[in-house]
């Protein structure tokens, strides 16, 4: 097969689900009684991949209040509560995704997942979206000794396979700067949760749609022959 002896890792929120909607929401459940207006995700869009302690503070901030870290603790323990009870209300996986995955696969390629959510979290969203099928290995922080942009968890996930014989699938700069160290070819999504935008990034490709990743990956593969 054209792609045995290849992995892929991909990250998730922003990459292959749509989880924007769900933080939010419980975002906004957490911040009840704090006496802010709600916030949209087009307000925190940008930092959703920087964990809900940001996400919070955010929120606090877009009304004009600076927190403790007290006041942050208890609104984080309330969030993750509630996300974790109600991971996939909403969260949808984007279009495309289960069929390029389903044919990377018979194609012969390893895909595994790079992320900096919490292992906990990240497996059970997976379950609830019915993802986990696809994925060989799933690396989490605590899975390592430094999450992305550190290399050192990029080079878990494709473990392993060399950076010669891997690709990175993400939507962020934090995705791009692990790749670039781990010197692994990075694709970056354009629909993600980048600020700045994914073009704005550098990455080897960009793209607007998943189904256009097999070509993609054939396109860097191609690159690396001598």
């Amino acid at each position: 097969m054209p792609l045995r002896g290849h992995t892929l890792a991909f990250d998730l929120d922003g990459t292959l689900v749509d989880t924007a909607p769900d933080l939010v929401r419980a975002l906004n459940v957490c911040m009840q009684g704090s006496g802010l207006v709600p916030t949209r995700i087009e307000q925190v869009r940008a930092i959703i991949g920087q964990g809900a302690r940001a996400l919070i503070e955010r929120a606090f901030s877009l009304g004009g209040i600076t927190p403790t870290p007290d006041d942050v603790d208890k609104r984080l323990t309330h969030f993750l509560d509630d996300y974790a009870a109600n991971i996939a209300q909403d969260s949808r996986v984007f279009d495309g995704v289960t069929g390029v995955l389903s044919a990377l696969t018979n194609a012969g390629a390893r895909l595994t997942i790079c992320t900096n959510k919490a292992e906990v979290l990240t497996k059970k969203l997976l379950d609830a979206v019915e993802l986990k099928q696809y994925f060989d290995a799933v690396v989490c922080p605590e899975n390592v000794s430094a999450k992305k942009p550190d290399p050192a968890h990029l080079l878990r996930a494709i473990h392993p396979s060399s950076a010669a014989q891997a690709i990175m699938v993400g939507d962020s700069a934090a995705d791009l700067q692990s790749a670039r160290a781990a010197n692994v070819p990075i694709i970056l999504m354009s629909y993600g949760y980048s600020q700045p935008s994914a073009t704005e990034l550098g990455a080897d490709i960009v793209l607007d749609h998943f189904n256009q990743i097999p070509d993609a990956v054939f396109t860097l593969l191609a690159r690396k022959k001598p």
